[in-house]
This record gives structure tokens, C-alpha cells and sequence, in this order.
């Protein structure tokens, strides 16, 4: 009787779908990171200025002091704390404000005669993030604010020209934006791995992997249903996480198409799942395979350009990790859910995963057989 290849495919899939099932572990690091962790990424220790809190001692009462009262406003700065000199120390000490800005009495007329006033900023440095960036911000705000009275008072001449600046696709610069969707990309790298990996190795602990090589099937198929199944978890947990999560629970607007950066996704997942695969070949146990996860996955996080821009390192790792589909899956995904790029942009992207992934996956299935073969 001639054996049905894709059926025998589909159920070993099936099978190491049950036995993800009876892991608690694994269901609970499944939903806990395309949870949990997506929302505290997203939501956590921001990187920019967002809702500062700043108390205001206006001792001049002008025009000039309520323009720069009234410049602060969110997102970057909550509403600004009305106090009296005496208040600004206790609110420091009491962690009440960040930031806290003392205008003196005379400073209009200060200004307006040529004067050099001084502005005090009393700052809470034990609030690092928000300290680091929010001096810059206050002192951006304020020199505006005095140039533009002015300019506006003295009839002072404009400058020639006029810088008119955009926010494209983040116009508010939220954190959440760019942290819960690099978050998700990240946890598709992890879980993929992860879970192809632990499979392999967990048959062969329980020794169900003795019971496959006496059977009718081959090392292809064998490797294809782990490939498939697993992949199909994180494909379905990313798009949930993606809907549930990041647009609904954090309002974080997709630009894209959803269903084009799952496609990539799936391409991708081809190729995640066989390092997988091949890195489970070299471990003995679990713990050996979590060592040469960090090796791996770190490197693959922090320099295929999802945390900082790929210009920004040297040019002998920006060529290293073009082997890494990591790399290409990025670009393809920021420019999907960021900039809502279609097919006629990110195909490049694509077709070059696809490449990788038939390299990673023929290097895996070698390595398997021969894994395979040493067992028999």
C-alpha cells in the first residue's frame, strides 16, 4: 500500500500538538508572553518623556510666565503643579514631581529690556528616564516660548525660514508603539525556537523517539510536523497578541496589513523552528539547550536591528547578520506595522527569508538524520 506522505505529516503534527498540550509549563510560557509580557513592554519604563510630573513657581505673574505654564501639555508632560516657593522642596523629597521650575519674579521685564534673567530647574535625578531626557525638553520649551513673546512684542523680524517639522507614523512618540510590536517579533523568535527545540528533546528523554524510527516514517517528515506545529502555536498566538493586545488593550495603531505580516511570519516561522531543530541536535538535555539559546538569541535580538538601527553598528556585524533571517523579518515587519508598506516593498524581505529558511532548514534536517541515525 503506497503511504500517504501528507497525511502521515499531518498527524505527526497533530501529535506533537497533544503533546504541547499536556505541558503545563509551555501553555503557561505561551500565554504569558503574548500577554503579559507584550503589556509591560509596551507600557514599562518608557524610553521617552511621557506624562512627567512638573510643578510650576510662578513669582512673576506675567504674560510671559503663563505661556510657558500653559507650553507644558501631554503626552510629554502631565498638567503642570501650581506651588509656592516653600512647597518645591517638601514635593521633591516627597517624590510628588520630577521636575520642578522656578520663573522669578521680573522676568518679563528682564527679558524685554535684554536682560539675561535666570530660570532655576530643580530636577529629581533618582527618576533616571525621565530626569536624562526631560531637562532638554523643559529647556526647549522655555527658550521657544520666550523667543516667539518676543519676536511678537518687539516686532522683531522672522527668520527666513521655517522649519515645519512631521511625526510620521508615531506622531506623538509613544513607547508603546515601537516596544509592544518589537516585543511580539521578539517573542516569535523565542517560542519558535523554544518550542521545536524542547519537542526533539523531549522525546528523546521520554524515549518516544525510538518508537518513530521503528515506524514507517522518514526524518523529513518527522522534522516537517515538528516544524509545522509549532509554528502554527506562535502564528496564532502573534496574531492574537497583535489584535487583543497591542491594538486593542494598548491602542497602538498597525498601519499595515495584518494578514501580509503574518504571511512573512510564516516564512520566517520556517526558519526559527529549524534552528530549533538543529540546536536541540547539539543539547543532551534542557539546560544545555537553554545555554546554547542565549548564545544564539541575544545576538539575533540585539543586532538584527529591532533595538537599535542597523547603520548605527559596525559594518563587519551589519554583514554578519544578513545571514540572519532575523535581520530581514525585522525590516519586512517595521515596515508592514509601522509604515504600512504592501507586497511591492517588503517582497525583497520576503524572498530572502524564504532563501534562508531553505538553507537553515536543509542544514537542520542533515543534522537530524544524522542525530537519527547515531540513535538506531
Amino acid at each position: 500500500m503506497r503511504r500517504n506522505s501528507k497525511s502521515t505529516i499531518f498527524r505527526l503534527g497533530i501529535k506533537e500538538l497533544r503533546g504541547l498540550v499536556r505541558d503545563p509549563m509551555m501553555i503557561v510560557l505561551i500565554v504569558y508572553t503574548f500577554t503579559v509580557s507584550i503589556y509591560i513592554t509596551g507600557t514599562a519604563v518608557p524610553e521617552t518623556l511621557h506624562n512627567a510630573s512638573i510643578a510650576i513657581i510662578d513669582e512673576d505673574q506675567s504674560a510671559l510666565s503663563s505661556r510657558i505654564t500653559t507650553a507644558f501639555q501631554e503626552p510629554y508632560f502631565a498638567k503642570p503643579y501650581q506651588v509656592w516657593i516653600d512647597e518645591a522642596d517638601m514635593g521633591l523629597d516627597a517624590g510628588s514631581y520630577t521636575f520642578v521650575l522656578n520663573i522669578p519674579p521680573g522676568f518679563q521685564r528682564d527679558v524685554l529690556s535684554g536682560d539675561s534673567p535666570a530660570i532655576q530647574l530643580n530636577v529629581d535625578t533618582t527618576r533616571m528616564s525621565q530626569a536624562f531626557s526631560g531637562n532638554g525638553y523643559i529647556q526647549q520649551i522655555v527658550m521657544s516660548e520666550v523667543d516667539e513673546f518676543v519676536a511678537r512684542t518687539k516686532g522683531a523680524t522672522q527668520s527666513p525660514v521655517d522649519l515645519a517639522i512631521r511625526m510620521r507614523f508615531n506622531p506623538n512618540l509613544e513607547q508603546a508603539w515601537f516596544g509592544s510590536l518589537m516585543e511580539i517579533i521578539n517573542t516569535v523568535t523565542m517560542l519558535s525556537i523554544v518550542l521545536t527545540g524542547s519537542a526533539l528533546i523531549r522525546e528523546r528523554e521520554h524515549g518516544t523517539i525510538e518508537h518513530l524510527l521503528v515506524m514507517p516514517v522518514t526524518p523529513t517528515e518527522i522534522m516537517i510536523g515538528k516544524v509545522w506545529s509549532m509554528g502554527l502555536v506562535v502564528l496564532v498566538g502573534a496574531a492574537i497578541s497583535l489584535v487583543f493586545i497591542v491594538e486593542r488593550l494598548l491602542q497602538v495603531t498597525v498601519h499595515g496589513s495584518v494578514l501580509l505580516w503574518l504571511l512573512g511570519t510564516a516564512f520566517y516561522l520556517c526558519a526559527s523552528t529549524s534552528m530549533g531543530i538543529f540546536l536541540a541536535t547539539l543539547a543532551r538535555s534542557m539546560p544545555q539547550f537553554g545555554l546554547l539559546l542565549i548564545l544564539i538569541l541575544i545576538p539575533l535580538e540585539l543586532l538584527s536591528g529591532g533595538v537599535t538601527p542597523r547603520e548605527s553598528m559596525p559594518e563587519l556585524v551589519q554583514y554578519i547578520m544578513l545571514i540572519a533571517p532575523t535581520t530581514h523579518y525585522v525590516s519586512a515587519s517595521q515596515a508592514i506595522l509601522y509604515r504600512g508598506a504592501g507586497l511591492e516593498i517588503v517582497w525583497p524581505q520576503f524572498m530572502t527569508v524564504l532563501i534562508i529558511a531553505t538553507v537553515y532548514f536543509s542544514i537542520a534536517l542533515a543534522r537530524f538524520r544524522r542525530a537519527l541515525s547515531q540513535m538506531a
